[in-house]
């Protein structure tokens, strides 16, 4: 589950809308998610899980208006920001010379999670991205609500052995049934 460059498609493809499975549906599964994405966020313990599913909702909301070309409800735009200004940065210089490197400073004291602001800000600049925007996709299997950035025009699928593999099969027993 930690496949697309940008966090806030795996958080969205958390939820399987056809099946309605929750990937993060139990404390288990929640902290194993978190886990998973340990590396591209802040190093924070994770946020509460309603919080997460409170984000999770706001960003279907708003790739689904971006895919239906729509304008998405202003609420969850508001929240989306809010979601991202909860927890502002500040960059730091630390090291010298050789070792210079810029590193982020995350400010957990304003309400915020530092880890859910940065999943926020990832989708604000995927949304805000014209060209990284038009790469957005859904998988084209009709029981799948995957999301996905497209590398090329011609993915289709969210994963090829999944989805793709299962619309091949069904190609092959259509043209090969008695």
């Amino acid at each position: 589950m930690a496949a697309e460059p940008v966090v806030a498609l795996d958080l969205v493809d958390t939820l399987m809308l056809v099946t309605d499975t929750d990937h993060i549906g139990d404390e288990t599964k929640y902290a194993k998610w978190w886990e998973l994405q340990a590396d591209r966020l802040p190093d924070v313990p994770p946020p509460p899980v309603s919080a997460t599913r409170r984000l999770r909702s706001v960003l279907r909301e708003l790739f689904d208006a971006a895919l239906a070309e729509r304008t998405p409800d202003q609420s969850a735009i508001e929240d989306l920001n809010a979601f991202s200004a909860g927890a502002p940065t500040s960059p730091r210089l630390e090291g010298w010379g050789e070792q210079a490197q810029l590193v982020v400073r995350w400010h957990d004291g304003h309400d915020g999670h530092p880890a859910l602001a940065a999943i926020a800000g990832g989708a604000i600049g995927l949304l805000s991205d014209p060209a990284k925007l038009s790469s957005l996709r859904r998988c084209a299997n009709p029981a799948c609500s995957m999301l996905f950035l497209a590398e090329n025009k011609r993915r289709v699928w969210c994963t090829a052995n999944l989805c793709g593999n299962r619309a091949r099969v069904a190609r092959h027993y259509e043209r090969t049934r008695g």
